[in-house]
């Protein structure tokens, strides 16, 4: 009989490996798929103790498929009536297309009227589909002209080992053949014979890897706890020789229950503990995992005689790279032992110090990864570790020593410049080595307690190789948390390219959603007896001090945090500003973003202000930071507009303001502007006059851009009566000194003709 055994793309010499050690013959593996040759009770042995496979198919026949009425023609000839038991429901299973059948549904289709009508015309009885619980399932794979039918025997996948672990924990689940491929790559069924077992599981999320490796120790086939067979429906199936395996397969769990096995496991992300333990419960296995440190797991597996590291970094999504600094880092204990990882790229080599002996290309979820074995051994060089804060931490780039120590010194420096000024969020490191370019910003919580991180990687020139640059900057995200005392689940970060982009605004994150306010009352305003109302938080935001006013930062938004530190000087100088405005008091703030400069004006006593911005989600943030800081009253307005032709469309109105500040996007090419794009260079000049004349007599504007090479035009703005006046050097904070481009900001007046 032949039969196939389908599993993973690149599981093939794996799942060829394991069926040669059920007996199975005649190997042949193929892409996605291990055919064999064997006995009936070999596809059912197959079928109980095949950690790897997916499916096991019975071949019936290989039929003509050049066209949908070939198909059915040779599917029609097939005795169906001797395949399907008396009473079972059935289903079509196809996979592939070709030239003449491109719709796998209409293959399914063609097939189950082939198999429908050939039993009503033998039999007078038409048979029942079922296409969610079927007795039977036909399997139709088209390869070229061809097609290949046959009997699915496993019914549902074989990784659904037919126990339910589920949790609530907030890992992802690492599925049971992911993480038997992942034992079987690094030999854990050696390690398992070897009478005393240690398995030491780095980051075992839902617990699989455990199960798996348990039940290979305790000799338990993985699927004893299924109840349901896609053979039962079958009306060739050999109930005796199945009831052989699997009494063998139940004398063989319970002789196995003395076998030792010792399951360490380190991962502390919320719910793993219980979610392990619930895992072996469910399974039935008894035995208790121990939870330790990496380094722990790892000191663990060294001193025992037979052991097998695991490493699970497939959860790291490809941006999450401050949790992919702090888990290599933890990873690097591992180093010198032998460890079967599964990961997305190759820095785990760098923090082993060591190249694999064998990676294995897999597919997890949409994404490419990579089954990595290392052999470990006595001549595997130790991690490279740097000193910071009296304890060595292990790095990727052994020259990544100096950006210690430099950040160390640095941080020290910029710390009491901060206690000394009253600043609790500041910049602290601004590409100080050139080979470690970034930007380190350190944010201290109000009402809501926390510190926390934002790192930017200003993009390295073409001739860096890419992947030495990334590893500089993982080792950045695991020196810097330590430097500054900030845990690394709290560090973001952005990565900051040369490329000409779209505005901050054309492609906003979703509004956040909210959750019940926290915190004590909000500051009491300067002169007022009126304290700030209370203000929903959005979940993931949190508060910082700035001038003594309040305001939201978030984190995890795709954008900027909520607040640009460069401008603090900038925000404190519209605040003196509005102070010496005498008249209507009126404040205008463009392109606003969160409305942070229009708190500073409503401290000063700007009696009405104006915040206009294209982003909804914007103006709902700079709502809240009013708010929160007592300004929410109805001389408050929030416009959401297109901002260049709404000061097009004001310029025709009465509507004037004594003070606008108006920071605008280096480039925007948002689908809402009624303006194909805006450019700062090229259209700066037409904008600037346009704030001109929406300003009272003797009314002043700040404008300002980040654009480094920014070149105003002034003759045509003099030309249009508008005097220009640079006051860049005085609006850069001391912590952006390093940086003395990262805007530029001028003081726009109206000139009156004589």
């Amino acid at each position: 009989m032949e039969f196939v055994a389908t599993c993973p793309k690149g599981f093939e010499r794996l799942l060829a490996d394991e069926l040669a050690g059920l007996g199975a013959r005649r190997l042949r593996p193929l892409r996605g798929q291990v055919s064999f040759g064997g006995e009936l009770a070999d596809a059912y042995r197959v079928c109980l103790w095949s950690r790897l496979a997916s499916r096991v198919l019975l071949v019936l026949a290989r039929v003509d498929a050049a066209n949908s009425d070939a198909l059915y023609e040779g599917v029609r000839a097939l005795s169906w009536e001797t395949q399907l038991a008396p009473g079972a429901t059935f289903a079509v299973d196809a996979h592939g297309t070709n030239a003449e059948l491109r719709n796998t549904q209409f293959v399914a289709l063609r097939v189950k009227d082939a198999v429908v009508d050939r039993v009503f015309e033998v039999g007078g009885v038409r048979p029942v589909t079922d296409t969610a619980h079927p007795d039977l399932t036909v399997d139709v794979r088209l390869s070229g002209g061809h097609a290949t039918v046959s009997l699915d025997l496993a019914g549902e996948p074989l990784f659904r080992r037919g126990y339910d672990s589920r949790t609530e924990a907030a890992a992802a689940p690492l599925r049971p053949d992911y993480a038997a491929a992942l034992l079987a790559a690094g030999g854990w069924g050696d390690v398992a014979r070897s009478g005393s077992p240690v398995l030491s599981a780095l980051w075992a999320g839902q617990g699989s890897v455990l199960v798996e490796a348990a039940g290979q120790a305790l000799d338990r086939a993985p699927g004893l706890l299924r109840s349901r067979w896609g053979f039962q429906g079958w009306a060739g199936h050999d109930r005796a020789a199945w009831e052989r395996l699997l009494a063998e397969a139940d004398a063989r769990a319970g002789a196995g229950e003395k076998n030792a096995c010792s399951l360490l496991v380190a991962d502390d992300r919320p719910g793993v503990a219980s979610a392990c333990r619930q895992a072996l419960r469910a399974a039935g296995i008894p035995l208790e995992p121990t939870f330790c440190s990496p380094a722990a797991a790892a000191d663990a597996a060294r001193e025992a005689e037979a052991a097998l590291v695991t490493c699970d970094l497939s959860w790291i999504g490809e941006t999450a790279l401050a949790t992919e600094a702090a888990a290599l880092a933890a990873a690097s204990a591992a180093s010198g032992l032998r460890a079967a990882a599964l990961a997305r790229d190759a820095s785990l080599d760098a923090a082993l110090r060591q190249e694999p002996e064998s990676a294995t290309e897999v597919i997890v979820g949409r994404d490419p990864a990579s089954i990595r074995v290392y052999g470990g051994g006595d001549a595997v060089e130790s991690p490279a570790t740097v000193e910071v804060a009296g304890e060595r931490v292990p790095v990727l780039v052994p020259a990544s020593e100096q950006f210690a120590r430099r950040l160390a010194k640095v941080a020290r420096l910029r710390a009491k410049w901060a206690r000394r000024e009253d600043v609790t969020c500041y910049r602290v490191y601004d590409a100080d080595l050139p080979d470690y370019s970034v930007a380190i910003e350190l944010y201290e919580g109000s009402e809501t307690p926390g510190r926390w991180l934002q790192i930017s990687e200003y993009a390295a020139p073409r001739a860096v190789d890419p992947e030495l640059a990334r590893r500089r900057l993982l080792d950045v995200l695991a020196i810097a948390p330590r430097v500054m005392g900030v845990a690394w689940r709290d560090v973001s970060v952005r990565v900051r390219t040369r490329a000409r982009g779209g505005s901050q605004y054309a492609d906003e994150a979703r509004s956040p959603q909210m959750r019940p306010p926290r915190g004590r009352r909000g500051p009491q305003l300067p002169g007022s007896s009126r304290p700030a109302r209370r203000v929903e938080l959005p979940a993931g935001s949190h508060l910082v001090d700035e001038g003594g006013l309040t305001f939201e930062v978030n984190f995890d938004a795709r954008h900027d945090c909520g607040i640009f530190l460069d401008h603090r000087e900038t925000r404190s100088r519209i605040r003196e500003m509005m102070k010496e405005t005498k008249g209507s008091k009126r404040f205008l703030n463009l392109f606003a973003y969160t409305g942070t400069a229009t708190c500073y004006a409503a401290d000063g006593g700007a009696k009405h202000t104006t915040t206009v911005d294209l982003s909804r989600p914007s103006l709902d943030w700079a709502r809240r930071n009013m708010a929160r800081n007592g300004f929410d009253g109805p001389e408050h307005e929030f416009v959401q507009a297109d901002v260049l032709a709404w000061v097009m469309e004001q310029r025709h109105t009465r509507n004037r303001w004594d003070l606008i500040f108006c920071d605008v996007p280096t480039f925007s090419n948002s689908a809402r502007m009624k303006k194909a794009s805006f450019d700062v260079q090229r259209d700066h000049a037409e904008l600037v006059i346009g704030v001109s004349r929406l300003l009272v007599r003797g009314g002043r504007a700040i404008f300002s851009c980040n654009l480094r090479n920014f070149k105003p035009d002034v003759e045509k703005l003099e030309r249009a009566g508008v005097r220009l006046t640079d006051i860049t050097d005085e609006t850069i904070p001391e912590d952006f000194s390093r940086n003395r481009k990262i805007h530029h900001a001028y003081l726009v007046e109206r000139v009156e003709r004589a």
